[in-house]
């Protein structure tokens, strides 16, 4: 049970920890931008590398760095789209009064490079690990898109919390397309869904007699997608999770105001 625990625990500080981070750096001052990015994109390339040197070692550090490479690829896909600098073409709030088919285009619109730079990484991650014994970069990529577009497509059609305090200046625009609403009917889909993602990739952790690469491996992954459920539940419930890294931008705020 300690593997378990332990994996566990390094999901959810590594989650904490990698958001805090890109959070940090999108909020200093716009003059630390390019460096800030240019420092993760040698991250990302590195975590690239260790994805596909991990492939084929079936144990439990392998299963770690597999995870943690998976984490600083999406961490940089999260910096360069808050930072603005891969979103979309449209770059507007919604015109007033669009609805329906109209209003999920200009949506798409603001956000489709961003989208397809995340599949594209995607397709990255699977082909550094086709054919290969260690899958959790693959499944942690793989589940890190999935929901987050899940949360994307809720945030469009209505949910209860919209964490809008984090949107920096230069996105706000991206507001304008959220929907605050008591219920939407993707939402239980979505929660369905992935809680039963959570018992399928955690039954193979808890079966007896499982080896200790296959108990962590499948250990982080359920957890990564169980903390992406909890993150769907603060949509809808009174439960925001805003504290979190409240404290992160606090004190950035005001300098990035006057840096502008």
């Amino acid at each position: 049970m300690s593997d378990h625990v332990t994996a566990a625990l390094v999901v959810v500080l590594a989650w904490w920890a990698s958001t805090g981070v890109v959070l940090r750096l999108v909020w200093m001052a716009p003059r630390t931008r390019p460096v800030s990015v240019g420092i993760l994109s040698l991250l990302g390339a590195a975590a690239l590398v260790v994805v596909h040197q991990t492939a084929s070692t079936a144990t439990a550090s392998g299963a770690y760095l597999a995870f943690a490479g998976a984490l600083a690829i999406w961490a940089w896909h999260e910096l360069v789209f808050l930072l603005g600098w891969i979103t979309g073409p449209r770059r507007g709030p919604c015109p007033p009064g669009v609805k329906g088919w109209r209003r999920f285009r200009y949506a798409t619109e603001v956000l489709i490079h961003h989208e397809l730079a995340l599949f594209a990484s995607l397709v990255l991650v699977v082909a550094a690990t086709w054919g290969a014994v260690n899958q959790v970069a693959t499944y942690t990529f793989g589940v890190l898109w999935v929901m987050r577009l899940s949360a994307k497509l809720n945030v469009f059609f209505g949910v209860r919390n919209l964490t809008q305090e984090f949107v920096p200046p230069h996105l706000r625009y991206l507001t304008s397309y959220f929907v605050r609403a008591p219920f939407n009917p993707l939402m239980p889909a979505s929660l369905l869904l992935g809680a039963a993602g959570v018992a399928w990739l955690a039954a193979p952790a808890l079966a007896s007699g499982a080896g200790v690469f296959i108990v962590t491996g499948h250990t982080l992954v359920a957890t990564i997608l169980t903390l992406a459920v909890v993150e769907h539940l603060c949509l809808v419930l009174p439960l925001p999770d805003a504290w979190l890294w409240r404290w992160v931008v606090k004190d950035l705020r005001r300098e990035a105001r006057q840096d502008v």
